[in-house]
């Protein structure tokens, strides 16, 4: 039962579609939620940083119990975050997020939005936020979203009057939204806008408040709440046979590479809305009181609403079908509406519901997942009238493709009609990728120079049909996009989406190189084909002072999907020097730079990311002593390949099979990042590691969050260790060593300031802010106008060996090629080594 009640939530609302997911296949229940849907009309705009942001809570019941359209607007994608599921960092993390916004947003019924923002990372205050981000940018974003969604109510998710008390993307979101809530009506401004969209004043404006902005539930209780509302979130649905805080958990679990599986919540359940700008409802528990929301409120809508409240009130369960005549009624006197806003979105929910009471199937699918432009696709269409409705498909038509077949050819109830359609991909045909990621943006903005894209959650697909039908005498054009399907013996019946690729993409199979001395090392590149019989010449593209044997190889490629591996070697300048290589696939004149990257996981589509081929190579002079590592795995990261870069033998340790031996064979012993947090077994071995350590061992401990870990679990460290939230944002913030003669900075490798240049998103994260007196803190840093933190790296004695925690952010320093982290990192593996490393030159 309750497999079948999260999968029906899944299913239930689709105010957009989901890209390559299931159709969606209602019930009466269901089919008569959308009917109430239907006769709202009115809209509610959520504002906020970041993905999981969202409150899932007042989302589904703006939408499910006061029906309301509503959206989410999440001004970045998330790309700054950790991944707790994956190793997707950065942009593909941007791309897994925004799919699980989506996923959430199927749940709760809302719609989902974006504006170019990138998330840069932990941001402090909005001062250092708009530093970054293009203010102007980001809120003509807000301002377009305004103009093209029409909500007539914005809920900010933060508080715009508090700079500095939280995450500065979070008070930076509420700030725009404030301002933009007085500029999208302004004809003046964002001119460009207004050749797609008309200048719109919202009515309201709210701050979702709770005890949490107040700092306990005992202040909040004091506060004064005049011009709040107060909404009970809880109800219950018993058409769906679900609670809004049901539905709410299960939307707020998407977002699992952040760690938000959790339990499913029921009962009364109160969100507090806090008045900005408008008028106060007297009814506190109405946000859209005083707003027409009916169909009344469009010239011309009365007559339909008649017809539609109707239907609502008389609903048939037993037979939807019943209805076609009115729901064909009203469609086509909706297409006599002179408000093309709401006319759109009232037309597409007219013909998903006939689709529904009907029992409507159309599908295009292909035959393959991929295509290429140029090349040739089969795709397979299916239409199947499942009532005794008179429907005719008239014809199956590819505009994108200038494809049309007049099939004329009517839909008997329950007879299944295939075609086989053979067509030509342009030349000209865009490849499939996220459109933010087509150009090269900044640190702290996409680049997006199509307005018509901006805010758009994904690109739109090119390859779509238009099935148009004539149903009881009435002409409706439904699109549909072309899917893959295909079945798997042991997940069944699987949707994939339809995807445009290059004929072959390259890739690095390590994204840093790292030269610790003047040796030539292999540098393999993997072609992948994406088409049968493929050749061509793959270029090696590098700068100078480095050298390749050959620039130049020929591949060949039989079949589709199959790859070849050419392999070049690369010597590095004598000196120290960083710079990047590309190839280039060079196939009848035609240049291809990208790598192919797919984000596949069970609760999102698959993605096909393209990004620029490329691989940082540095030349660097590094000392290390040790050979065997072994590392715990936590949250996931790339730390392990990037020791092995630098010559390192990486073992990766499974928690299980800890125990009093295990662990001596290795030179040093890490664990990764926020392992504490997701290991729960770690704090049954923690006795085996610090063990390790008193025997003569070298324990190096990554970050784990503060408050995050197991509350029962304080032993993290063999002495006091307090962990916080402290943490250095600005990744250009000065260093200072503070323990300058302790050897952690100067064996094997002197560690000077220059060492912390070139750093990337951040300094650290999650310092401790307490220790014992056993600890020597080595490092000092500090944000703008902060007191000075020690916390970032600390090395105590214990027993034989020496313990290390560090909150530096080597798991994004490494993977990025930085210089100084990689000697630090080997410094700190090769810690209490000096006296054998002594003893061992003088016997030599």
């Amino acid at each position: 039962m309750r497999v079948f009640l999260v999968f029906l939530v899944g299913i239930l609302f689709t105010n957009q579609p989901m890209k390559a997911q299931k159709p969606s296949k209602p019930t009466s229940s269901e089919i008569y939620h959308n009917i109430q849907k239907l006769n709202f009309l009115g809209s509610a705009l959520y504002i906020a940083a970041h993905p999981d942001d969202e409150n899932t809570r007042l989302i589904s019941f703006l939408s499910n119990n006061t029906k309301a359209r509503t959206a989410y607007l999440s001004l970045t994608r998330g790309d700054g975050g950790q991944n707790l599921i994956g190793s997707e960092l950065r942009e593909l993390l941007g791309v897994l997020r925004t799919q699980e916004l989506l996923a959430a947003r199927h749940v709760d019924g809302g719609e989902q939005f974006f504006s170019r923002a990138n998330d840069f990372g932990y941001s402090k205050h909005p001062n250092e936020t708009l530093k970054i981000w293009n203010k102007d940018e980001v809120l003509s974003d807000v301002v377009w979203a305004i103009r093209k969604f029409q909500p007539d109510v914005i809920i900010n998710r933060f508080d715009h009057r508090s700079p500095g008390s939280t995450h500065g993307h979070h008070t930076t979101s509420a700030m725009l939204s404030v301002e933009a809530f007085d500029l999208a009506n302004n004809s003046n401004l964002y001119i460009d806008q207004l050749k797609y969209v008309a200048p719109w004043q919202p009515k309201r404006l709210f701050f979702n408040t709770s005890w949490w902005f107040y700092g306990s539930q005992e202040k909040f209780k004091k506060a004064d709440k005049s011009k709040m509302m107060n909404v009970d979130v809880g109800v219950y649905y018993p058409t769906l046979g679900l609670s809004n805080n049901e539905i709410a958990s299960i939307a707020s679990s998407q977002h699992l590479c952040q760690g938000f599986g959790r339990l499913n919540t029921r009962g009364s359940e109160n969100e507090y809305l806090e008045l900005l700008k408008g008028e106060m409802p007297t009814n506190k528990s109405n946000i859209f009181e005083g707003i027409n929301t009916s169909w009344s409120r469009i010239e011309g809508g009365k007559a339909i609403g008649a017809i539609l409240e109707k239907v609502e009130h008389t609903f048939d369960f037993k037979n939807p079908a019943n209805h076609l005549p009115q729901l064909t009624q009203a469609f086509e006197l909706l297409q006599n509406i002179k408000n093309e806003h709401w006319k759109k979105i009232k037309s597409e929910e007219l013909k998903n519901l006939i689709s529904e009471i009907t029992g409507l199937y159309l599908e295009i699918s292909s035959k393959d997942p991929i295509t290429n432009p140029g090349g040739e696709s089969e795709f397979s269409i299916e239409a199947l009238n499942r009532s005794s409705a008179n429907i005719k498909l008239i014809s199956i038509g590819v505009p994108f493709l200038n494809s049309i077949e007049n099939t004329n050819v009517f839909l008997k109830n329950n007879e299944k009609y295939n075609y086989e359609l053979t067509v030509q991909i342009p030349e000209k045909t865009n490849y499939t990728n996220p459109y933010w990621l087509n150009e090269k943006g900044t640190l702290g903005m996409y680049k997006v120079n199509d307005q018509s894209l901006i805010g758009k959650p994904e690109t739109p697909r090119e390859v779509i049909a238009d099935f148009l039908l004539d149903i009881e005498g009435v002409q409706i054009t439904i699109k549909k996009p072309v899917i893959y399907r295909f079945a798997k013996p042991d997940k069944g019946e699987i949707y994939q989406p339809f995807e445009v690729l290059p004929l072959a993409t390259a890739s690095f199979k390590d994204k840093v190189l790292i030269f610790a001395d003047g040796e030539p090392k292999n540098i393999p590149i993997t072609i992948k084909a994406h088409a049968n019989n493929v050749k061509g010449d793959l270029q090696f593209c590098f700068s100078k002072g480095w050298k390749v044997d050959q620039e130049i190889k020929s591949f060949a490629i039989a079949k589709k999907g199959d790859v070849q591996t050419l392999n070049f070697k690369l010597t590095p300048p004598d000196n120290e020097d960083e710079s990047y290589i590309s190839p280039i696939i060079k196939i009848n004149g035609k240049a291809i730079s990208k790598e192919l990257i797919t984000i596949e996981y069970d609760h999102v589509p698959l993605q096909s990311v393209l990004i620029h081929s490329e691989a940082k190579v540095v030349r660097l002079n590094i000392e290390k002593v040790g050979e065997h590592i072994g590392y715990i795995v936590g949250a996931g990261d790339a730390v392990p390949e990037s020791l092995e870069q630098i010559g390192y033998t990486v073992h990766i340790i499974q928690p299980n099979n800890i125990n009093a031996s295990s662990l001596a064979k290795y030179d040093a012993v890490v664990v990764g990042i926020r392992a504490y947090n997701v290991l729960p077994e770690l704090k049954f071995k923690q006795k085996y590691l610090l063990d390790y350590v008193k025997n003569g061992g070298n324990l190096v401990i990554q970050y784990n969050t503060a408050g995050r870990r197991d509350k029962a679990f304080d032993d993290i460290a063999p002495y006091k260790l307090k962990l916080s939230r402290d943490r250095v944002t600005d990744e250009n913030s000065d260093v200072e060593i503070i323990a300058k003669n302790h050897a952690l900075v100067n064996f094997p490798n002197k560690i000077d300031e220059k060492d912390f240049e070139g750093w990337v998103q951040e300094r650290g994260l999650y310092f401790p802010s307490e220790w014992a007196k056993e600890f020597t803190p080595i490092l000092s840093m500090k944000d703008q106008g902060e007191s000075e933190k020690h916390g970032s790296l600390l090395i105590a004695p214990y027993g034989k060996g020496n313990y290390i925690y560090s909150g530096l952010s080597f798991f994004r320093e490494l993977p990025a090629g930085v210089s100084g982290a990689y000697k630090l990192f080997a410094n700190m593996l090769s810690t209490g080594k000096e006296k054998v490393t002594k003893e061992s030159k003088i016997k030599g």
